[in-house]
């Protein structure tokens, strides 16, 4: 059996790592697996060099499609041409694995799929209801004509059913994402920043914004920096900030003593800066995962999320965007009075041997490899039906 495993930005290289281990480890033992790793090229990452696989423990891209820049809409029509062209050359995948929501999985997904090529979606069926989010149109797409469906949680799970989907294409697995953070716990470095500044473990804030409704706003993000600087007490808060979004911040002038900002951070340092934070304000979904199970409390600075299990059962709270909402929070915070989180069920590292059993389940089953033509007349329209 061959495996395409399809990343476009650098999340998704985090997602894909313990599926490759997962996949040796099967080889190990006999099983008859393979995976080659698709670099769609989405994404230019100056920090994704050798070191970052190496760090990974994943072998450099099999392939790169290199289709980086431009529009959403030529990044798609780019990597579905790049695709399609390696499908054709061969050898075809048994299976394209996408994973997340990013460009790349609609685009491969869709290449796949009319290749005649099944596809199986890790990150499956999450929603946020946001349609406003390019990742929700990505999400949704992806979906619809997805094979099989690996799942985070319970309300993925929710989402593909009042879908439609048959419960013998979804898969509860849990979260890639989170093999990959208890795999590095043990090799987490301290950034320089933290002796720069001499800051104490518990004694600091982790913000990262980079959502366009609260950096591209400018009187938005001036009045959330506003606020949460008032309601730090005086505590260090580290930002490690986008090129684009510190150009913003220069340009509006925003300063404050105890705002700090930084260059974007390796993995392992930026997961040390949050292990050890008093707390995380984000607007990014992975990070509410991964102070979820480190136990850090999480301020989230949206109106929705595609991870509600990390609000129910985990450590985040949804604040929504309005600068107000930030100074009871951060009160309630440090009144010691945030809640205690637990971890949502199969977070637990395990995840990808879970992805790898069900694959070689489906193909000993034969539910793997070339589409067969099909027709479903129950699709037709007719006149007179809705």
């Amino acid at each position: 059996m061959l495996a395409d495993l399809i990343a476009g930005a650098r999340p998704n290289f985090m997602k894909i790592a313990p599926i490759t281990h997962a996949i040796r480890q099967a080889q190990q033992e006999g099983s008859d697996i393979r995976f080659r790793i698709i670099h769609t090229g989405q994404h230019y990452d100056r920090n994704m060099s050798g070191s970052f696989f190496e760090q990974l423990g994943i072998p450099e891209p099999d392939h790169n499609l290199g289709a980086g820049g431009g529009t959403q809409a030529d990044q798609t029509a780019a990597i579905m041409t790049g695709y399609e062209k390696l499908l054709q050359d061969g050898p075809r995948p048994d299976i394209c694995i996408v994973v997340g929501d990013v460009t790349s999985t609609m685009a491969c997904s869709i290449t796949a799929r009319k290749m005649g090529i099944r596809v199986a979606h890790v990150e499956g069926g999450i929603r946020s209801r946001d349609w406003t989010m390019p990742e929700e149109i990505n999400r949704v797409v992806t979906d619809s004509i997805t094979d099989y469906f690996f799942t985070t949680s319970e309300a993925a799970n929710r989402n593909l059913a009042s879908e439609g989907i048959p419960p013998d294409r979804i898969f509860f697995v849990g979260n890639t994402m989170i093999d990959t953070l208890h795999a590095q716990l043990p090799h987490l470095q301290q950034p320089a920043i933290v002796a720069e500044l001499g800051l104490q473990k518990q004694n600091y804030f982790v913000m990262t914004l980079h959502r366009p409704a609260n950096v591209d706003q400018e009187r938005t993000l001036k009045a959330l920096i506003d606020n949460i600087m008032a309601s730090t007490g005086g505590q260090p808060v580290i930002f490690p900030a986008h090129p684009r979004t510190r150009a913003i911040l220069d340009r509006l002038g925003i300063a404050h003593p105890d705002l700090h900002l930084a260059e974007p951070l390796g993995y392992r340092e930026f997961i040390w800066l949050v292990r050890h934070a008093r707390a995380v304000i984000t607007d990014s979904g992975g990070i509410t995962e991964e102070a979820t199970v480190l136990g850090v409390p999480c301020l989230t600075l949206r109106d929705n999320t595609e991870r509600p299990e990390t609000v129910e059962i985990g450590t985040n709270e949804l604040l929504g965007t309005d600068p107000q909402a930030i100074a009871p929070a951060l009160r309630q915070l440090m009144d010691g009075k945030w809640k205690k989180g637990k971890v949502p069920e199969k977070w637990d590292g395990k995840t990808s041997g879970r992805i790898v059993q069900v694959l070689l389940d489906l193909y000993r089953d034969g539910r793997l490899g070339t589409l067969q033509p099909f027709r479903d007349d129950s699709l037709l329209f007719r006149p007179g039906r809705s």
